[in-house]
């Protein structure tokens, strides 16, 4: 992302999306890392979420870049593909772990009676 920020041209547009990309695509690395701290499972499940989200504009970010032709298709399009598989990944993330969530708290209900 940061290879991509600085090839984007010095015009207004490449600025304005440049500085958001930077924005999104630096806060999906720190928002993982405060997930991989997080104090419990409903912390990592609500930080898992931030992290989707910025992931999720990043790809705006990068279809913006790509569609107003910033910067051609086939140097943005891997950026785009890795994008997409981390969401895909922070989605599964997610759902297993609020799944393990409900399973344990089902357990815990059940060994209380």
């Amino acid at each position: 992302m940061v290879k991509l920020v600085k090839a984007l041209p010095n015009t207004t547009e490449g600025r304005v999306m440049g500085n958001q990309l930077f924005r999104s695509g630096t806060s999906v690395g720190a928002n993982y890392r405060a997930a991989c701290r997080a104090r419990s499972v409903a912390e990592f499940i609500a930080k898992i979420g931030t992290v989707i989200e910025e992931i999720d504009e990043s790809a705006f970010w990068l279809e913006l870049i790509i569609e107003s032709e910033l910067m051609p298709k086939k140097l943005v399009d891997p950026l785009l593909k890795e994008t997409n598989e981390l969401t895909a990944i922070m989605v599964t993330s997610r759902k297993t772990s609020a799944s393990n969530a409900k399973i344990n708290r089902q357990s815990e209900i059940c060994s209380h009676k």
